[in-house]
């Protein structure tokens, strides 16, 4: 992959699994506090996406891409990609998270970058889209000055199922690229 700055960008890999769940965690618990209930988000959050990405990261699916950003030797950026998710959108960006810390540092300009140029690498007609919570302003505004337009809201699915860690009916809204290469002149 590459490096930008003080960060290098890579490839995932199964010793990852940890920090990717307690960075996901993290997110979660700062940006969907009100659409998932404070008991989920507090105490089983981290224990629910920890077997996830351990999964994920131990027997990688061909389809899917993860990248992640490290500064000194820590992960402070993922996305993760599955490619040909949607016969119309294209590629799913399932997962985009960054250190808080370290927010408006470009990272996650430089992850959809280059998940952009993995979904292109794997199909160049691909588009690519994502789901964001309706609350979370700052990623909607993220997404929209990149290029992405609003094409579909649901409401959001309750994680793992389990209706009981959803406060109310929170709305998801899908962001789409129709063209991902707009992305590549995001790089720094």
């Amino acid at each position: 992959m590459a490096a930008s700055a003080e960060f290098r960008y890579r490839a995932s890999c199964p010793a990852d699994a940890q920090a990717v769940a307690v960075l996901h965690a993290d997110s979660w618990q700062r940006h969907y506090r009100g659409a998932f209930c404070d008991a989920f988000l507090d105490h089983d959050a981290p224990g629910h996406l920890l077997p996830l990405w351990t999964a994920r990261l131990a027997a990688p699916d061909p389809q899917a891409r993860t990248i992640v950003a490290e500064r000194d030797g820590t992960v402070v950026g993922l996305a993760h990609a599955i490619l040909g998710h949607d016969r119309t959108l294209g590629a799913f960006l399932d997962n985009l998270h960054v250190a808080y810390r370290l927010k408006r540092q470009r990272i996650g300009t430089q992850l959809l970058a280059l998940t952009a140029q993995a979904v292109l690498d794997a199909a160049p007609s691909s588009g690519m889209y994502l789901w964001v919570l309706e609350q979370n302003s700052d990623a909607r505004a993220f997404y929209t000055a990149r290029g992405a337009v609003c094409v579909d809201r649901f409401p959001v699915p309750p994680p793992g199922g389990d209706p009981t860690r959803l406060n109310g009916q929170p709305i998801t809204l899908t962001y789409a690229w129709p063209d991902p290469s707009q992305l590549l002149t995001s790089r720094p």
